[in-house]
């Protein structure tokens, strides 16, 4: 099967959500004999420089990436809302992209045309006009319902009634595309459900991000250590920074009082000023690290307090693949049905944290046995290469 992948930023290096996604599946599709060509954006934001890709990115066919500047700019935000495009997509829309992609298709024939997430939906008349390929999204998350949550949780006014707006725009253009689109790869049922209810009718499958767990080495030797927590993520995404944010703000000042010795390490690209300049005691702000599995093999609990987001994240499951206890929010566990207090820790209050907590610091032993059940039920579950046979037989039927 010959696959065309768009991408809104080039997939590599390999350390968000997204990119996790989106690498493990293609890799998946490649080792079951698929021809995938990438054409993938190169924004300002994320900017890769190719020249640099290892000699074992080489699952792709070919691929090819274009030059973005889609950073966020106060005169075209403010334009935009004289406009009834939505501002979130707009970013996205690039000629050059649109150049090359009628390039690919004119001289390739593609089966399928694999859109990886809904900011590749402005290209869907493009792939109409110039391919009879059939047009799969896969949406990593329901966009709009980040950005509701998020707007949800703003107190201050002015913000809060803007981003009512864009999210109003988003919604509505995601609404108006679920009819384009002829197949969709949700990344949970639950995500399936809500498009639904938003009215989608086609063939849909449901795509959980995979990884394969032969890339992840678990190290149980902090289970032996002091107890200390952990968080990794993109500090450029606002759900994350959100969650931090409330996390240390309104969880962290009550642990740290009963556990004056408990330590707290976060790490992640693009951390915004205010995170790198902050002094809380014991905690370290690494700012990004070479090796995101290293950074967390080194700590036994995996914290990800997120308040808002969609979909599912990739980063919990890297930590269940290393053996590693999540403590997470219900909006953080989203997609992903493990059982709180045999794979997993749920907390969603200030209170549940520090009853999470306690029972970890007298776990006697039970915290290790956590993190090999979810180590299991990580290779059971979300197999790569057994969720590309799953879409393979979606798009052959």
């Amino acid at each position: 099967m010959r696959i065309l992948q768009l991408c809104k930023k080039f997939p590599y290096p390999v350390k968000d959500g997204e990119t996790i996604a989106i690498s493990y599946l293609s890799k998946a599709l490649h080792e079951l004999g698929c021809e995938v060509t990438l054409l993938a954006m190169n924004t300002k934001k994320h900017f890769f420089d190719i020249k640099k890709l290892p000699a074992a990115f080489n699952h792709y066919k070919n691929f090819y990436c274009t030059e973005l500047d889609n950073e966020l700019k106060v005169k075209d935000a403010f334009l935009n809302l004289f406009s009834k495009d939505s501002y979130h997509i707009s970013r996205f829309c690039c000629p050059q992209f649109e150049k090359k992609l009628i390039e690919l298709l004119s001289n390739d024939d593609f089966d399928v045309v694999q859109l990886e997430t809904l900011y590749l939906a402005p290209y869907i008349p493009v792939i109409r006009k110039y391919s009879k390929a059939k047009i799969a999204m896969r949406a990593h998350n329901v966009e709009h319902e980040i950005w509701q949550r998020i707007s949800d949780n703003t107190q201050f006014w002015p913000k809060k009634i803007y981003l009512q707006y864009l999210t109003h725009k988003l919604e509505s253009y995601e609404r108006t595309q679920l009819m384009e689109y002829d197949i969709l790869l949700p990344i949970t049922q639950r995500d399936l459900d809500y498009f639904h209810k938003m009215g989608y009718r086609n063939k849909a499958f449901v795509t959980p991000i995979g990884i394969d767990v032969r890339d992840y080495m678990a190290n149980d030797k902090s289970f032996y250590e002091n107890l200390s927590l952990s968080f990794i993520g993109s500090l450029d995404w606002m759900p994350n920074i959100e969650g931090l944010k409330w996390f240390l703000d309104d969880v962290w000042p009550h642990i740290h009082k009963l556990y004056p010795q408990l330590e707290f390490h976060i790490a992640g690209r693009n951390s915004p000023k205010w995170l790198l300049e902050l002094k809380k005691p014991k905690v370290t702000v690494h700012g990004e690290v070479p090796s995101a599995s290293e950074f967390i093999n080194k700590h036994s609990v995996m914290v990800v307090p997120l308040l808002s987001g969609s979909g599912m994240r990739a980063k919990i499951l890297e930590g269940m693949a290393l053996g590693k206890v999540i403590l997470s929010t219900t909006i953080g566990l989203e997609g992903i049905d493990a059982t709180d207090r045999s794979e997993v820790l749920f907390a969603d209050t200030p209170e549940e944290f520090r009853e999470s907590l306690d029972f970890c610091f007298s776990s006697n032993g039970q915290l290790k046995n956590i993190g090999q059940r979810a180590q299991v039920f990580t290779s059971k579950a979300y197999d790569n290469l057994e969720i590309a046979k799953g879409v393979l037989k979606a798009y052959s039927t």
